[in-house]
């Protein structure tokens, strides 16, 4: 399953660079983008690392601290959902895999990305499909995005009491969705979003 860094390594290419984002879908909170280069994406250190969705919240604690002993360079993009709702999603998206990349403190030779291809990075650049599934570095990449992120969403809920953020993590859910009927949405929810923005409208 992991062929593309195997064949990138084996004609020379390194160091490599994944890319992946937390938060896509979230109706609250940042977009969290993390680039990560590992020494070794094969290290056994790694082997239990996978697509951070696919593991439990108190492992892929665990699988952080690991991911980062094994990173040559980490960096992490955090996109308030103000930004998400001027730029849109997707734009808000490629613009902080770009930025993300770009602050890494070694420059990599090739970049691997989830699902997109990052225009006008200036670097060999692939989108892999599933690649939070296929590629180790975008793995470790997805787990620290997905980390980073819980840890600010359950900040979020001593600071917005009531709306559960520590429990959906700003994802639709219907514990979230009577939070958000009954108290309107609060700064960190994103307005550009439908299902925030029909609470605005009945409130209006």
């Amino acid at each position: 399953m992991k062929v593309i860094e195997r064949l990138l390594l084996d004609a020379g290419i390194s160091p490599i660079a994944g890319v992946d984002e937390a938060g896509r879908g979230a109706c609250a909170g940042p977009l969290l983008v993390a680039a990560v280069i590992l020494r070794d994406p094969f290290a056994p250190e790694l082997a239990k690392v996978r697509d951070s969705k696919e593991i439990s919240e108190s492992m892929r604690e665990e699988l952080y601290d690991v991911v980062v002993g094994q990173a040559e360079s980490i960096c992490i993009i955090e996109i308030p959902s103000s930004v998400v709702d001027e730029r849109g999603v997707h734009a808000a998206n490629i613009d902080g895999m770009r930025r993300a990349v770009h602050g890494l403190t070694i420059s990599p030779k090739y970049v691997l990305t989830d699902g997109y291809m990052i225009p006008g990075m200036g670097l060999p650049t692939l989108g892999v499909w599933k690649g939070d599934q296929v590629v180790h570095t975008i793995s470790a990449a997805s787990i620290i995005a997905k980390v980073t992120r819980d840890r600010i969403m359950r900040e979020m809920e001593t600071e917005y009491p009531g709306y559960g953020f520590s429990q959906h993590k700003g994802y639709v859910t219907s514990a979230h969705s009577k939070a958000l009927q009954e108290l309107g949405p609060c700064p960190i929810h994103r307005h550009s979003f439908s299902n925030v923005a029909a609470v605005i409208n009945t409130l209006e």
